[in-house]
């Protein structure tokens, strides 16, 4: 069975690109079958890390995002599309253009949108607006980012939180990696197994910076498996 899991959260800056990396590096370590593909073209973090594994697409052109059915379809593989912030709309147009929900479920795959959030009123107002449209049609992993936030009070007692748990949604927090060591994994646009293990070379991490780096990395790897078939 495929799995096409779609990293979303509207918001700008909520660390979307970050997740679907971590999701990404996750498949390749644990040795999953799975495609990349960046719908984020304005930053185009996951191709520029990830190149070799995934490729661009295009929501704005039903033919190039059909290419996320047509990896999932190719093979028994996770598909992780990293998408742009406020692309709810043009999401829900592709969706919506070939009856995709129930194409998937005829087909054997299964979607899962993830919400990166970092608690705030508009990231928590925007997941209750992709809960109004979808409801128990997609599954859903909500991803409190400890790197953008620490207090998640708003999300928790949101109507939202109340919805994902009726519909047997998943949460879980992204651990934080100090914000230096972030800054520089982004601006070499490494992969995040190169920033944690590759001491030479321009833009290289210095050796405790790599030892955070692989430690952020297996909480990481912890909180995604705890989501068991989820995943």
């Amino acid at each position: 069975m495929s799995r096409i899991h779609l990293i979303g959260g509207e918001k700008g800056g909520v660390g979307k690109s970050t997740v679907a990396r971590v999701l990404t590096q996750w498949c390749i370590d644990r040795n999953h079958p799975f495609a990349a593909a960046d719908a984020d073209v304005s930053h185009g973090s996951l191709t520029r890390a990830y190149g070799e594994f995934s490729q661009p697409i295009d929501l704005t052109s039903f033919a190039s995002a059909d290419e996320i059915m047509d990896r999932a379809l190719a093979a028994d593989r996770r598909v992780i599309v990293d998408l742009p912030a406020q692309s709810a709309r043009l999401l829900e147009n592709w969706l919506e253009s070939g009856d995709v929900l129930r194409f998937a479920r005829e087909a054997g795959v299964s979607l899962t949108l993830w919400h990166v959030s970092d608690g705030g009123f508009d990231s928590v107002k925007d997941f209750g607006r992709v809960l109004d449209r979808f409801g128990d049609q997609l599954r859903y992993v909500a991803v409190k980012n400890a790197g953008r936030a620490r207090d998640f009070r708003q999300f928790d007692e949101s109507e939202a939180s109340k919805r994902l748990e009726a519909y047997g949604g998943r949460v879980i927090t992204l651990p934080e990696l100090d914000s230096a060591t972030m800054y520089a994994i982004d601006s070499s646009g490494a992969s995040l197994w190169s920033a944690a293990h590759r001491g030479e070379g321009e833009g290289s991490l210095k050796p405790m910076e790599r030892q955070r780096t692989r430690l952020w990395l297996d909480r990481c790897y912890e909180a995604i498996e705890s989501l068991g078939d989820t995943v």
